[in-house]
């Protein structure tokens, strides 16, 4: 398995974007989320957390019931919810970034962002920091120090 692809996030749509990948990968193959990505994008409006704050319970339905996405309703919350916070979190920092940079060490920042958002395990917080170009421990040496089994060929 490849590591996945950095990206340089332009806003905060990046951000969620890349945290909505984990939230979905989350007992999911990562074919499966991969493959349903351009459609879970569109449906997601871009993952602007502006966009999404708004939508109404209606809206949400509508997402549930779209073939595009991997329609798990706790999920589809779960990134609504984590939009939101995001603003919440940008605006008592200055910026997103400065948020993730604020925490004492790479450990405490993993529990805060797991505190913070919703379906965002261990890995999913590496993955989420690592493809934002945040920096991380070793891969190896990550899953280790946290009891989680490392993917061969990374």
């Amino acid at each position: 398995m490849e590591a996945p692809k950095r990206i340089e996030p332009k806003g905060l749509a990046d951000y969620l974007d890349v945290m909505s990948q984990a939230v979905f990968q989350s007992g999911m193959s990562w074919k499966v989320v991969e493959a349903k990505w351009p459609g879970t994008q569109e449906v997601f409006r871009g993952f602007d957390p502006k966009k999404l704050a708004v939508l109404s319970e209606p809206d949400i339905d509508a997402i549930a019931s779209d073939t595009r996405i991997i329609r798990n309703r706790r999920k589809i919350e779960a990134i609504i919810g984590n939009g939101r916070r995001m603003l919440e979190l940008e605006k008592g920092h200055g910026s997103f970034k400065n948020y993730l940079r604020s925490k004492g060490s790479f450990d405490e920042l993993i529990k805060d962002l797991r505190k913070q958002f919703k379906f965002l395990g261990d890995m999913g917080a590496y993955r989420f920091l690592y493809v934002v170009g945040e920096d991380v421990p070793d891969y190896n040496t990550f899953c280790a120090s946290h009891g989680i089994k490392a993917v061969a060929d990374r």
